[in-house]
């Protein structure tokens, strides 16, 4: 079984019970793989790398120095998982690099793909708590905790309910057939 999909002896995976599926070399669905998930990524560390570069100047504004002792240690908090988060999104990169002509692609998928979402896991965290401190700052720290409370109900919604959604629909669609 590779991820999922049968393969018979030649390597070649199969079509499942339900007549749905590719025909496809382990290698060349490893490549299809590898190349979706390097446009995600792609979109995925544009934005990480954004936030971060943006948090790294926040030390430097003149206001930093009155931030609350909460504050700076939201920030620091900040900072440290959107590190984490570059890191993570960047690591595909350093898997590629390293991995190439090794015959390992397929195992390579698994493991980028393991580490992108560790990477949007610790953007998603990076998220919430930027929210935290910019929206402390402007509007108060009970109304901020609850907007960042709707922000991450909104994020879950988007990057975890709607695809399971949509995956059990798809499901739905197939059992009927």
């Amino acid at each position: 079984m590779v991820n999922g999909r049968k393969a018979g002896d030649d390597g070649v995976t199969r079509q499942g019970a339900d007549g749905h599926g590719r025909h496809e070399t382990v290698e060349e669905r490893a490549d299809r793989l590898w190349g979706e998930l390097l446009q995600e990524l792609r979109v995925a560390q544009t934005g990480v790398q954004i936030l971060f570069g943006f948090l790294l100047t926040v030390v430097f504004q003149s206001r930093f120095t009155e931030l609350s002792d909460a504050d700076r240690a939201i920030y620091t908090v900040t900072v440290m998982l959107g590190a984490g988060a570059v890191g993570a999104l960047i690591g595909p990169v350093s898997f590629h690099r390293l991995l190439t002509g090794r015959r390992l692609k397929p195992q390579m998928v698994v493991w980028a793909s393991r580490l992108t979402v560790v990477g949007l896991v610790l953007l998603f965290c990076t998220m919430a708590s930027a929210l935290l401190l910019i929206l402390r700052l402007a509007v108060g720290h009970t109304l901020a905790l609850w907007l960042v409370g709707v922000m991450v109900v909104w994020f879950v919604l988007c990057w975890v309910v709607f695809p399971e959604l949509a995956r059990h629909a798809v499901r739905s669609d197939l059992a009927d057939k």
